[in-house]
């Protein structure tokens, strides 16, 4: 159970996650594999809302889904897609990554056996992974027209019976400390983290929410 000042803690956390852009038309939605089908319902909706004329679902089986999903979640996305209305035509799929870096590298490599040379993306993925998706992509893909959005979602209605409450914070605490320690690494590029957004973290760590750190 989660008392009051956990998730005041955690509500912190989530917020810094968004980045708040605001959508522009553009030459493809690039929608991020994931555990939470939302993610793929949002991408449909960009789509189907003409903000892109092609949709792109990349990820094959991560840390969350290995084991749980039979089913790449590219492939998984992709028929949520065309249940909504996509044309098979208009979706391209790279089924094979395994993290966000991996979801770059291997689109990157998608298109240009394609012959695609998009400039601008929509990137679609988890609330609470928008930034990092943002610092991937800008690491990995600098020269790119960038905008990152998610389910419109608020953290009170986000979490649910297969998405348990302590399960995302877990993972918002590892994603914290993800953008953090991965510039070091070169895996994305930095941002500032305020005082008082690394202050609820480290309560969070010392509360026992440490499940998906990176040791």
């Amino acid at each position: 159970m989660v008392d009051k000042k956990t998730f005041e803690l955690a509500n912190k956390l989530w917020d810094y996650h968004h980045v708040n852009q605001s959508l522009e038309k553009s030459d493809c939605i690039l929608v991020l594999g994931s555990h939470d089908l939302r993610v793929a319902e949002r991408g449909a909706e960009l789509y189907l809302e003409k903000w892109a004329p092609l949709i792109i679902f990349s990820g094959g089986l991560g840390n969350l889904t290995k084991g749980i999903w039979g089913e790449a979640e590219a492939d998984k996305f992709a028929a949520v897609a065309q249940k909504m209305g996509i044309p098979k035509k208009n979706i391209l799929i790279e089924n094979k990554s395994t993290n966000t870096g991996e979801n770059i590298l291997f689109t990157q490599r998608l298109l240009r056996e394609k012959n695609l040379d998009f400039q601008s993306f929509i990137v679609v993925q988890k609330p609470y992974m928008e930034r990092r998706s943002y610092a991937t992509f800008k690491k990995h893909w600098p020269n790119k027209k960038l905008i990152v959005t998610s389910p419109q979602i608020p953290f009170l209605e986000y979490y649910n019976d297969e998405i348990p409450l302590e399960k995302v914070i877990n993972i918002m605490v590892g994603d914290l400390q993800r953008i953090k320690i991965y510039p070091d690494k070169g895996f994305q590029i930095f941002q500032e983290i305020p005082t008082d957004v690394w202050e609820a973290y480290e309560q969070l760590v010392e509360l026992g929410y440490d499940k998906h750190l990176v040791r």
